[in-house]
């Protein structure tokens, strides 16, 4: 299975955050559901992790 990833520095936020997470697709998915929870201020919503699927990318060579 291909891992994916999720990059924050391509959505614009408040604090110009840079965190990068890469793994299993539901990995990233958990994970950046709790950053985005945490630190984003955002609820954890079926919304927000639809949102946060469809940012998922194929992960670069280097973080493969």
């Amino acid at each position: 299975m291909a891992r994916k990833m999720i990059d924050c520095r391509k959505v614009p936020s408040d604090n110009n955050c840079t965190l990068t997470i890469a793994g299993q697709e539901e990995e990233v998915l958990d994970a950046a559901t709790a950053h985005a929870v945490a630190k984003h201020g955002h609820d954890d919503t079926p919304e927000l992790r639809e949102m946060l699927r469809g940012g998922l990318t194929d992960a670069e060579p280097a973080m493969a």
